[in-house]
């Protein structure tokens, strides 16, 4: 069984650490090993997405794409001056055409982010919240790392790895899920304009929700 720090220990002082378990719990980086180029919502999922991207980050900031993998979904108009992707698999993140650098980094073992503060004008988590194990210790480095004002835009439908993702989520519902990630922003502070949206495109496509925030204006502290 390998090490965790004491910030690692799954929960997030809201729900028990049960909430958090997961059927499979060997260590993520064997799990994310193989490279999985593929995306993981349908083609009008994924174009919802990037009309909200578009709607909401900023045109040319610097962007953090937390949980990257092969591709970000930004759209093409947007322009970031630089986009950073954080992920398990870095031949995936290699060979995502929108990510100016990549960082290997597992959030599950270590949930302090390897950036400076006030360093991106947005963040993204795109199909991925699911996995986290210590999500409002993350939403605590997601607004340490982002510039006052910046929004932090989390996105998700209904597939997932099921041994992967947290018991939480598993046992409830879609509806449930946004109100879950609402959860994760309050209890992490220090974000404002709780924005939470059904924005499934409709007929046979994958659902699409979305919650996000923007970091408030307060000085981080020492």
């Amino acid at each position: 069984m390998r090490e965790q720090s004491p910030e690692a220990v799954p929960g997030d002082g809201v729900l028990p650490p049960m909430a958090y378990a997961r059927d499979d719990d060997t260590p993520d980086d064997r799990f994310y090993l193989p490279p999985r180029k593929v995306v993981h919502i349908d083609d009008d999922a994924i174009a919802a997405l990037g009309r909200l991207y578009a709607a909401v980050l900023p045109r040319g900031g610097r962007l953090l794409d937390l949980m990257s993998s092969w591709r970000s979904h930004l759209p093409e108009g947007l322009r970031a001056r630089e986009v950073v992707g954080l992920g398990m698999n870095a031949e995936e993140m290699a060979d995502n055409p929108q990510l100016s650098r990549h960082v290997v980094h597992d959030l599950n073992r270590t949930p302090r982010l390897p950036f400076e503060d006030e360093t991106f004008d947005g963040v993204t988590c795109a199909v991925s919240i699911q996995y986290v194990t210590h999500p409002v210790l993350l939403f605590r480095e997601v607004r340490r790392v982002l510039r006052p004002g910046a929004p932090f835009v989390v996105a998700f439908s209904n597939r997932c790895f099921f041994t992967k993702a947290v018991a939480v989520w598993l046992d409830t519902t879609d509806e449930q899920h946004m109100a879950l990630v609402r959860t994760y922003f309050d209890a992490a502070g220090g974000f404002t304009d709780v924005t939470v949206e059904d924005r499934s495109p409709g007929g046979d496509a994958n659902p699409l929700y979305a919650v996000w925030a923007r970091r408030d204006g307060r000085a981080e502290s020492a």
